[in-house]
């Protein structure tokens, strides 16, 4: 990408981007290429992360390794759902994820824990996530009973409404009360140690 066209890249998405000074979207943007690759900008080409690329992004950088929520996550930064994360995808995605507000983080989370996008969070789609995310004790019960009682006790606490499923006023209110309960349903935020800075060493990229 010639410097112009980086320039006026850089400009457009610090100007949307409240959590990122001008220097570190330059720098996300460089390692956005980094990681892509050399792709020649070809017309009708999409250049971008796909699944895969992203996913090893998350695994080795963030630690992540629940398969489920790294497919959430994914369709949390693609948002215009064509299979690829484009720069400004990345950069606004990046945005909430290592600096987001609670109110962008809640969003955010609520998206990836909904998987069917209905708005709502049923009591299945609790127990797909937290069957997948649970560490499997070696016991005599059945680990499915288990993992529905937590589902039945976690709707006790957060089902304001007593709907029997989540809304994102039942889970907005349960985590105003109780921040901890943000990611209630699995891992899908970066540990608070995870900075920029160390998103950038971890791909030999010095922040400017």
């Amino acid at each position: 990408m010639n410097r112009k066209k980086l320039q006026k890249l850089t400009d457009s998405l610090t100007k949307n981007c409240k959590h990122f000074s001008k220097f570190e979207v330059k720098c996300l943007i460089n390692l956005f290429y980094n990681l892509v690759g050399e792709v020649t900008e070809r017309q009708g080409v999409i250049i971008g992360l796909d699944r895969n690329a992203f996913r090893n992004i998350l695994h080795m950088t963030f630690g992540m390794t629940d398969d489920m929520i790294m497919d959430r996550v994914f369709r949390g930064f693609d948002k215009d759902n064509d299979g690829c994360i484009s720069v400004t995808e990345w950069v606004y995605g990046l945005s909430v994820f290592l600096r987001g507000t609670l109110e962008e983080k809640m969003k955010y989370c609520f998206e990836v824990f909904d998987l069917n996008g209905d708005s709502f969070i049923s009591k299945e789609e609790m127990f797909h996530m937290l069957k997948n995310s649970l560490l499997k004790q070696p016991s005599e019960e059945d680990p499915d009973e288990g993992i529905k009682d937590l589902v039945e006790i976690t709707l006790k606490k957060m089902d304001h409404d007593h709907d029997g499923k989540l809304s994102f006023a039942d889970y907005e209110q349960a985590v105003r009360e109780e921040t901890l309960l943000l990611e209630a349903f699995g891992p899908c935020l970066p540990d608070p140690k995870v900075s920029l800075q160390h998103l950038c060493c971890h791909h030999s990229l010095a922040v400017p």
